[in-house]
């Protein structure tokens, strides 16, 4: 398996620099194509008229939006000039979330921005959140803070479910590039320590067989501490410039609820963090 089609999402009220250095570095080393995808709606005022006004109101607003995705494309074709590969361009006046979740067909993985944990506005990007739980792809979340794919420590956040199963394959073409790969998981209070660890140990020896040598780590009973805390512990001790994870939600009906690790790894600004759901 390997990347053949990178897809970064840009945002028109977030930096994207780090997100396409990231992007266009993943593209490279994988000798893969890049796509770049942008879109965003006019938001009307809450206050608003009628006739004439109201018409010059919104295509002054519509003009405004286009000129801030030439701005991005211009951006995404500058930061993609000298990468060597094919890049692609694909834009429209759409909700952003909705535009990027059908574009994500053509990629093997999407790259996006981390979020805020303050409000976020949906006419103007699309949601870390809504990609990961409904793009069917991989996410790379990239905080605005990095300048490179650091892959000298790779952290595995093991959980035996099927979204933790699927991001250590989606993971696999980064984690042969690794040079160090930590699989740990953090047990649960009523958790059997040796049924965790024998669960961590498959997964070594499944990496083994793929070619990645990995360390496996069952973390300390930590009493009443939340598990992103004890997971940021472990990425600290590791050193780790990129977290592998699976993404969970709440709502059955549209998961647009994050689990506390998962909404802890799309607000973090210190790795990149991969995740699957």
């Amino acid at each position: 398996m390997t990347y053949a089609t990178v897809m970064v999402s840009l945002a028109l009220d977030q930096s994207n620099e780090a997100r396409l250095q990231v992007a266009g570095e993943l593209a490279e080393r994988f000798e893969a194509a890049i796509v770049g995808v942008a879109a965003a709606q006019f938001a009307p005022p809450l206050y608003f008229t009628d006739g004439a006004a109201a018409q010059g109101l919104i295509d002054e607003g519509e003009a405004s939006v286009r000129r801030r995705l030439a701005a991005l494309e211009a951006q995404f074709r500058a930061a993609t000039r000298n990468r060597g590969g094919h890049a692609e361009w694909r834009s429209a006046m759409d909700f952003p979330a909705r535009f990027a979740l059908a574009q994500a067909r053509c990629a093997d993985i999407v790259v996006s921005g981390g979020q805020s944990p303050a409000f976020s506005d949906a006419f103007a990007l699309a949601s870390p959140k809504d990609l990961v739980m409904q793009a069917g792809r991989p996410l790379l979340v990239v905080p605005d803070g990095a300048n490179w794919l650091d892959l000298r420590s790779v952290l595995v956040a093991w959980k035996d479910t099927p979204e933790a199963r699927r991001a250590v394959a989606d993971a696999l073409p980064m984690l042969r590039k690794a040079r160090d790969v930590t699989i740990a998981a953090i047990p649960e209070r009523d958790d059997d320590r040796s049924v965790v660890m024998a669960g961590v140990t498959d997964v070594a020896a499944w990496l083994a067989r793929h070619g990645v040598t990995a360390t496996a780590r069952v973390s300390e009973a930590a009493g009443d501490e939340p598990a992103a805390a004890q997971l940021e512990q472990v990425a600290g001790d590791v050193g780790a410039g990129l977290i592998v994870a699976g993404a969970y939600g709440h709502s059955r009906f549209r998961e647009l609820i994050l689990g506390g690790v998962t909404q802890y790894l799309v607000t973090q600004s210190a790795r990149s963090v991969l995740l699957s759901h």
